[in-house]
């Protein structure tokens, strides 16, 4: 196989932002596992905020400047794609949407992609699915079946690191043509009510 190579879209605002940093570690943590692997990727990043005008100019008059038109043929030409929003209203950003639907319809079908999502508040973690994955689904992208919200006051937390962990090897799975790996589930291996009362009789 060919180095594999992986793109990354990111529609934070500010810079720097907390849709970038997350963003740059669902890579690294996809890197990581391919390059276990023997297959380093190469990792290309896109900055929406950078194009913002130039989507809106092509929603409108239907080309695509260059440094767009760059971005776009980065994204459909990869081999798996990371895109990370801010969630505002309950969504996707404007802006995430934007890029996304100037893309060919056919571009991202059967990509493996691995979303990710940032926000102030837990209570937006489902826009992941009701919103980003549907998205996905419909232009027929492989979506990983971990997504990844980081609200404010995961950062730092164990869980949030371990979910990226999780992702992560589920896109590189995906990319070496693996399946992607289920999690390991705490209840797998429970042991059955009657052995246990068997265990107990005298």
């Amino acid at each position: 196989m060919s180095t594999p190579r992986i793109a990354v879209v990111s529609a934070g605002l500010s810079q720097p932002s907390s849709t970038r940093m997350l963003a740059d570690r669902l890579a690294a943590a996809t890197a990581r596992d391919l390059t276990a692997a023997g297959q380093a990727p190469l990792v290309e990043t896109v900055e929406l905020r950078e194009h913002a005008r130039d989507l809106a100019d092509n929603l409108v008059a239907g080309f695509a400047a260059q440094g767009l038109r760059a971005a776009i043929d980065q994204v459909s030409g990869a081999d798996a794609l990371i895109a990370v929003t801010p969630i505002f209203t309950a969504s996707y950003s404007g802006l995430f949407k934007m890029f996304f639907d100037v893309l060919d319809p056919d571009a991202l079908t059967g990509m493996p992609i691995l979303v990710g999502a940032t926000g102030g508040t837990a209570r937006h973690s489902l826009a992941l699915e009701h919103a980003a994955r549907p998205l996905f689904t419909y232009v027929r992208a492989v979506v990983v079946p971990t997504s990844v919200y980081a609200a404010t006051e995961e950062w730092g937390e164990r869980g949030l690191q371990e979910r990226i962990d999780r992702a992560g090897g589920e896109l590189a799975g995906l990319v070496l043509g693996r399946s992607a790996g289920r999690p390991s589930d705490p209840y797998d291996d429970v042991v059955p009510f009657e052995s246990m009362l068997a265990a107990r009789r005298p």
